[in-house]
């Protein structure tokens, strides 16, 4: 065997050292904050340097390679999707913080890293497979850490019964997804990405498989109708993971679907687009409906992320280069603007135990910060001109309009102006609506304002630096 392929895996193997060094200083820290037993305690600022130390090494642009017969692919499209989930889980530790740290805290630090991480690198198999082998683990990979995490305050009903439902629904999502990959290796004879466009011939059980391949991975995106387990996770999980599974576990399944779509399926481009067409058309309109009768904060997110879902989807179904940058350029503001928004619900919630949206009434009065850089999220979301979101939805909009899905793009549109209503109701709140006991005024942690301040910035420089899209664009090609 030739190990010189393991280092083509630089982003999967510093990774990997990343986790080790965490494991053996959980070993000699203590795992408790409140009780040091005379041991120091694991700082949040050690798993956020060496994450940011491995970000900048995924970053370095590496030559298109494959490792193992093709079964690990290596292409700058990957590269950068691998960044902005680093990115992404940066800002989660940075929120995490004080929540590992309060009084009532019950379980260890470092598992949460541990898991967290483990979810990041089944994700990064996951991206570059070039075999559904492959995939499959990644997939496996990414999924069962993260149920723990779901269920991660474990004495705390709501969270044990998210953990529970997210469990049960991901085994049966994958069961679904793994009967259609047998389906697939029955028909074919191999499993290799770069093999099977030859041999599909768009018969009666390749259009099978290719439903129960949707299907599981529909239920991994939350797209309609495969979302119903979305709003009680969601609100069940612990903020910081909620924020993880809405941006992070959602960005990479769908950029591996735009993958397996375009490499895999190309032969049935007709069928599977008429199929995303409809569930693009169910998941943007059904998500926005409920979201406006939500009052839970979280529950609300939840709804918000299945829309967004919805148009992330547009950038696959437009089937070219164009639709894939605007996939990869729509995530990264995703993430800017969500991750933002959930911070400021889980500070709001470690230190006043609010989530709901009458909670919020008054708040600017009270803490006009927290309550501008919400609105600066929730404007992102929206697709409110001059931030970025605006610029994230006009060139994925304008990618499924080249591609000829007029119709589509116009739903779309119409969607875009439900959803101002709910994301408004938030601002309304907070700026308009008068409380009589109001949030009261509190300072966050320096964690919790670094994990502001880049959110705030990348909503703020993504609305101006078009090098960003541009860049992505240029390795378009990569995929």
């Amino acid at each position: 065997m030739d190990y010189s392929q393991f280092l083509m895996m630089k982003e999967e193997l510093s990774l990997i050292a990343v986790i080790l060094i965490l494991f053996v200083a959980d070993l000699f820290m203590s795992p408790d904050a409140h009780k040091r037993d005379g041991k120091p305690v694991l700082n949040t600022m050690l798993p956020v340097a060496l994450l940011v130390i491995h970000t900048v090494i995924t970053a370095i642009p590496g030559p298109v390679a494959e490792a193992f017969g093709g079964m690990y692919l290596n292409t700058p499209a990957q590269h950068i999707v691998k960044s902005v989930l680093s990115i992404g889980t940066i800002i989660v530790f940075l929120m995490a913080h004080e929540w590992m740290r309060r009084e009532d805290a019950l379980v260890k630090q470092g598992e949460f890293y541990f898991l967290t991480l483990s979810t990041l690198l089944g994700m990064y198999f996951m991206i570059s497979a070039g075999h559904f082998l492959m995939f499959f683990i990644g997939l496996e990979m990414a999924s069962v850490p993260m149920a723990a995490l779901v269920a991660f305050d474990k004495y705390r009903h709501h969270s044990a019964e998210a953990g529970a439902k997210y469990i049960l629904t991901a085994l049966f999502s994958s069961g679904l997804l793994l009967f259609g990959l047998s389906m697939i290796y029955g028909t074919t004879g191999t499993l290799y990405f770069s093999d099977l466009p030859a041999r599909m011939d768009g018969s009666a059980l390749q259009v099978m498989a290719f439903v129960f391949f949707f299907a599981g991975m529909g239920f991994k995106i939350s797209l309609v109708p495969f979302h119903l387990w979305t709003a009680d996770v969601y609100e069940g999980a612990p903020s910081t993971v909620t924020a993880y599974l809405s941006v992070v576990s959602k960005g990479s399944a769908a950029f591996v679907l735009m993958v397996v779509l375009f490499k895999v399926f190309a032969p049935m481009v007709d069928a599977w687009q008429t199929v995303l067409y409809w569930v693009i058309i169910a998941s943007i309109t059904l998500a926005n409906l409920f979201a406006l009768r939500q009052q839970n904060l979280k529950r609300l997110m939840a709804f918000s992320s299945i829309s967004q879902a919805g148009y992330i989807m547009l950038g696959v179904i437009a089937g070219t280069p164009q639709g894939m940058t605007s996939l990869i350029y729509y995530v990264l503001i995703y993430l800017f603007a969500n991750l933002g928004a959930f911070t400021v619900i889980n500070i709001v919630a470690l230190r006043t135990h609010k989530v709901t949206l009458d909670e919020y009434n008054g708040l600017y009065s009270t803490n006009p910060r927290l309550a501008f850089l919400m609105t600066l999220a929730l404007f992102s979301l929206a697709g409110i001109p001059p931030f970025a979101g605006f610029f994230s939805k006009f060139f994925i909009f304008a990618a499924a309009f080249q591609s000829g899905f007029h119709l589509l793009v116009f739903i779309a549109l119409v969607n875009t102006v439900l959803s101002l209503y709910y994301y408004l109701r938030v601002v309304k709140a907070m700026y308009i609506n008068k409380s009589d006991e109001p949030i009261a005024a509190f300072r966050s942690d320096n964690y919790t304002r670094a994990s502001l301040a880049i959110c705030t910035l990348g909503i703020v420089v993504l609305s101006i630096a078009s090098v960003v899209y541009q860049s992505i664009d240029k390795f378009s090609f990569g995929l």
